[in-house]
């Protein structure tokens, strides 16, 4: 890959990716990941919200923003619209552990880093990647790890081998790590005297879900947990295509100049670790493979 180190949310400037499960190609279409029922509240510990600088904590809210198009991770409840997820249940309960009430707004993921940079949010929670070009504008705390999954139509029709994709159409979101991925091999086909790879770069992960499904693409790639949601949601008409690779950590982007709200943080999710919450809140949306034990600040490799 190129500048990016994997995953959903790819460069500063060009930070769109989204993943809406649903059939139709609408991209304003949204299915609910979350489970019915909601996550039990954290207790507040007094020596992490002492952490929190008193600017965040002036109003008791934790200003959070997200691009809700990306389940298991982040999305909107069509029935309620709500922003949920397991993304969104974990930050609910890092914002409790500190004494604060998480507050999401839906955002497009390139406007999030530098909502961050501004002071527009206190805390970006939308399944960044933590890798060396981001930190040089935020600071991050790792809390989950990923890496980059294929999928293809159940049964591989299209013969499609992930080490050697040329001449295949190769589904991929605008702004993410999977555009450079695809890219890359793209050219090593092309230097090898081999068709390249037809690129498919649409603006929301339904898009491309809904290209496969329909058979208009031959196979697409993204984030593991979103590509095993998809092929769970999809009712087995997907399957997913050799093993994920490119680990990287996800963080929560958090502002330069907010003091001791990076330690604070580190400190609720290590809490949750210890006290059960964490391993609950991703074993009830089946993501529990991507846990971590030891949470870090700026944990890019």
């Amino acid at each position: 890959m190129a500048l990016w180190p994997t995953h959903r949310r790819i460069a500063l400037g060009a930070l769109a990716l989204t993943t809406v499960w649903t059939l139709s190609a609408c991209g304003g279409d949204t299915t609910t990941a979350s489970p019915s029922a909601a996550a039990p509240p954290a207790s507040p510990e007094n020596s992490l919200a002492a952490q929190v600088p008193d600017a965040i904590k002036s109003d008791g809210k934790l200003i959070v923003g997200t691009d809700a198009s990306y389940p298991p991770n982040e999305s909107v409840d069509p029935a309620t619209q709500q922003i949920v997820g397991w993304d969104v249940d974990l930050a609910k309960a890092v914002a409790q552990k500190l004494g604060l009430t998480a507050e999401f707004q839906n955002a497009g993921f390139d406007t999030i880093i530098p909502g961050i940079q501004s002071g527009k949010y206190e805390m970006g929670v939308s399944s960044f990647t933590d890798n060396k070009e981001r930190e040089k504008v935020v600071d991050f705390v790792t809390y989950y790890s990923a890496g980059t999954s294929w999928a293809t139509l159940k049964g591989n029709p299209k013969q499609l081998n992930v080490e050697e994709p040329c001449g295949k159409k190769i589904g991929v979101q605008q702004g993410t790590v999977q555009v450079d991925d695809i890219n890359a091999r793209s050219k090593k086909c092309e230097d090898a005297g081999k068709p390249k790879i037809d690129v498919v770069v649409r603006k929301q992960q339904t898009e491309v879900n809904a290209d496969l499904v329909s058979g208009k693409i031959d196979g697409m790639l993204a984030d593991s947990p979103i590509i095993g949601y998809a092929v769970k949601q999809t009712g087995d008409k997907l399957e997913i295509l050799g093993t994920a690779y490119d680990t990287a950590p996800y963080g929560y982007a958090i502002g330069k100049n907010s003091g001791t709200m990076k330690e604070a943080v580190q400190g609720a999710l290590k809490a949750l670790i210890a006290d059960g919450t964490y391993k609950s809140i991703l074993d009830k949306y089946g993501v529990g493979d991507g846990a971590i034990t030891e949470p870090v600040i700026n944990g890019a490799s």
